[in-house]
């Protein structure tokens, strides 16, 4: 029963030759990997580089005083920043060295 439709189908499909293409298709499939980078790079690269200058530029503008949290979720109030590091006052005089890449963002600072 199989083998019959499959008969049937064979004979039914025009035969194509072996290498021809339609027109404009090797065109067409380049648009369309061209246009899946960029459009890729307008959603996904260019946004998380914005985001990774704002951050880089949050870190060198840190400022004694300043509070942050930290990668770890440790709140802090800056009380001495140096050029790799920064030391948070966490509680009371307690104090902690971190690096500047650990922080993260201002709790003050609204994340949508």
């Amino acid at each position: 029963m199989m083998n019959t439709i499959a008969t049937l189908l064979l004979q039914a499909a025009p035969a194509a030759p072996a290498n021809a293409s339609a027109p404009g298709g090797q065109g067409a499939f380049w648009i369309m990997i061209i246009a899946m980078f960029a459009i890729m790079w307008l959603f996904m690269i260019r946004p998380q580089r914005k985001q990774q200058k704002e951050l880089e530029a949050f870190r060198n503008a840190l400022q004694k005083g300043d509070k942050v949290i930290t990668a770890g979720g440790i709140y802090g109030t800056v009380d001495e920043v140096k050029d790799r590091y920064v030391v948070l006052k966490v509680d009371g005089e307690t104090k902690l060295r971190v690096d500047k890449s650990s922080i993260v963002k201002d709790p003050g600072q609204n994340q949508a």
